[in-house]
């Protein structure tokens, strides 16, 4: 199959999985992609399917994406590939801070370890996991730091201490949260950018 892959292809894949998977599961398409929007409670049934049925084998990545401005706040993001069709899927679950997404571990092994990481990073949790632990932070460490609302410098600090002879945790003495803009300072910022102002005396 040549790449990118032809809109009506990928239309053509999607209306089949939703035709199979039934209620609940809706396909569209943007940027040469397929993407399908399923219900939480589904997912391992909808990726055994997608695996056992339309040969998409492996699970490349899972993360998720937060949108605090919404109930369901996190989205669950599943990249699969087929190997056989030379093809790349998304599958997309909605979430809030305290419903489990039932795991798929036992569908996909490696979504053990990137279940842990969307659980470290986002607080998404995922029900039937076998060891859901966080991985890439510390053990006492509070918060997870890819949420948009996660203060940049963090909760606590640590610096060794000369009269304890020992590592300690502080709490941060003031806490800056990111500026969430979104603007290319190269697409007219409404505020002045530090350098600029070197252009302007030209």
């Amino acid at each position: 199959m040549s790449w990118p892959v032809a809109e009506d292809t990928l239309q053509g894949l999607g209306a089949e999985i939703v035709a199979a998977a039934g209620s609940g599961v809706t396909a569209s398409t943007a940027h040469g992609d397929l993407t399908l929007d399923a219900p939480a409670g589904r997912i391992a049934e909808i990726l055994t399917l997608l695996r056992d049925r339309f040969a998409f084998q492996q699970l490349t990545d899972l993360t998720g994406v937060d949108h605090p401005d919404r109930a369901q706040r996190f989205d669950v993001v599943y990249q699969l590939l087929s190997f056989t069709r030379n093809q790349r899927l998304r599958v997309r679950v909605r979430t809030d801070e305290d419903t489990a997404v039932p795991s798929v571990t036992g569908v996909y092994p490696c979504a053990n370890w990137f279940e842990r990481e969307a659980f470290d990073m986002y607080g998404v949790f995922f029900s039937g996991h076998p060891d859901l632990r966080r991985i890439l932070t510390d053990y006492g460490f509070h918060g997870h730091p890819l949420r948009k609302d996660f203060p940049m410098s963090g909760y606590v600090e640590l610096r060794y201490d000369d009269e304890l002879k020992r590592v300690v945790y502080e709490p941060v003495k003031s806490v800056e949260y990111r500026n969430w803009d979104f603007m290319s300072p190269w697409e007219g910022a409404s505020y002045v950018l530090p350098g600029d102002e070197k252009g302007e005396a030209r």
